[in-house]
């Protein structure tokens, strides 16, 4: 494969790979019940995911690049897989926030590589629109990971309460 060709092959995964994102953001915002703090930045970054699909698919359309629908429903599968997992975890929200910092540094590390390969092949659009996304996925990542110990310390609170619903 070519250079140009990775680089398409990397684009038709990061869209897959938000169509995941989009479909456990979506799963888990919806489910949560106590924690509004988390609640509200999942949902922000719900927005934030559905406008990056916007860009990701502009970028794929001027490349002539179609999306692949299977890594698309494979994504979207897994992301089900996971959500319906937790829902059987006594502590969900901890282990959704958890497993949602890990993906975030997974988005990181996949933006990283492709705006690598977009200055490569001389896409200034898609490093433009990578980097976009990238600082949004930090972003994500960082908050996760300021108020992890937040969300944590309020599971246990409302584990140690006979009677009162934690795990969402």
């Amino acid at each position: 494969m070519t250079a140009i060709e990775h680089y398409h092959d990397w684009l038709r995964d990061a869209h897959a790979m938000e169509k995941q994102a989009e479909s456990m953001l979506s799963k888990m915002s919806g489910r949560l019940e106590h924690y509004p703090a988390l609640e509200q930045r999942l949902a922000q970054h719900l927005d934030e995911t559905k406008h990056q699909l916007t860009l990701l698919e502009q970028l794929l359309d001027s490349h002539g690049i179609d999306h692949s629908v299977m890594k698309d429903a494979m994504g979207k599968m897994a992301a089900t897989g996971q959500a319906v997992g937790g829902m059987f975890n006594s502590d969900e929200v901890v282990k959704g926030a958890i497993s949602g910092y890990v993906f975030e540094n997974a988005e990181i590390a996949s933006y990283t590589s492709l705006i690598a390969a977009a200055e490569q092949v001389g896409d200034a659009q898609g490093v433009r629109i990578l980097n976009e996304i990238r600082d949004q996925e930090v972003a994500m990542a960082e908050w996760l990971l300021q108020h992890l110990p937040e969300v944590t310390q309020q599971f246990l609170q409302r584990a140690s309460q006979p009677g009162t619903e934690a795990k969402k």
